[in-house]
């Protein structure tokens, strides 16, 4: 019965196309340390790659990847991350960020007055919510990279979503009998979201062990990387049902093809978009207290 699951065709796919994805992740992170002008384009360009795309893919699903509102939510991003590039090199823009945002808003109330009634105020609000969604809060990734010992730090994200999504499945499999969340994902437990958790949190205190000496915080790296990763596990479930969420609203199974097996971006980061800003926070946050 195995080894009949570990030849399935389907599996196969899932689990090549997965180990690709790792391996590009793995390629973009390690070489996407910025050190002069050209040094952190790898990680850059497949981020805003993939946050393009994820965009893409809401905008899709919101029936607004086509027409003006969409077109302009794709350039603010652009905008936003080469806002971004631009910070690392080590020119303070943050400020400018608010400004992108309302900038962007106010562009598209003005493409809404000037074509009205051709669009509807949920049109405008679902182009800032794909920008923000799948743009701004998936750029973490390279602005965590792009901090105090980010080829480092960065991985928490990772451990925080993927690491405890498999976490969760081994001790959903093993314990759970509680429904988290039943009309939006049934085979989820609440054994299996504590699991999670507490698998989370022991992978960032052993990931902080093995690398304590390149870090230099008043505070247990083990400590801190533990509970980054136990929060990170928490706002990880938050980030799948939100999408699955969005999914049902729109009646579809995934949100692309681009990724065999696993579906869209948006189908495989959809966690690891709600960890990222959060495991940079923290990170800040502990920063600041050390």
């Amino acid at each position: 019965m195995v080894l009949k699951k570990f030849a399935n065709k389907s599996f196969v796919t899932r689990l090549i196309s997965g180990v690709i994805l790792v391996l590009i992740m793995l390629l973009g992170i390690i070489v996407g340390g910025r050190h002069d002008l050209y040094s952190g384009l790898p990680l850059f360009i497949l981020n805003i790659f993939l946050s393009q795309m994820a965009i893409g893919e809401l905008y899709r699903v919101m029936g607004i990847h086509k027409n003006i509102l969409g077109l302009t939510g794709y350039f603010a991003n652009l905008v936003y991350y080469l806002a971004i590039y631009v910070n690392s090199m080590h020119i303070n823009v943050y400020s400018y960020f608010w400004l992108i945002i309302i900038l962007f808003f106010i562009i598209l109330m003005t493409e809404y007055v000037f074509t009205f009634p051709k669009y509807k105020t949920e049109d405008i609000a679902n182009a800032l919510l794909g920008m923000v969604y799948g743009g701004i809060l998936l750029s973490f990734i390279y602005i965590l990279r792009e901090g105090n010992a980010g080829v480092y730090t960065v991985w928490l994200v990772f451990l925080a979503s993927w690491g405890s999504d498999t976490c969760a499945y081994l001790a959903g499999v093993a314990f759970g009998k509680h429904k988290m969340a039943p009309v939006l994902s049934p085979k989820k437990s609440i054994e299996g979201a504590v699991g999670g958790v507490i698998g989370a949190a022991i992978l960032g205190g052993v990931y902080a062990y093995i690398f304590r000496n390149e870090f230099h915080y008043g505070i247990n790296p083990v400590i801190i990387f533990s509970v980054a990763c136990a929060v990170g596990a928490l706002i990880s479930m938050v980030g799948d049902l939100a999408a699955s969420a969005i999914k049902r609203n729109h009646d579809i199974k995934d949100y692309g093809k681009l990724i065999p097996g696993h579906g869209g971006v948006m189908d495989r980061f959809d966690s690891v978009i709600f960890v990222a800003p959060v495991v940079w926070m923290l990170i800040q946050f502990f920063e600041k207290i050390s």
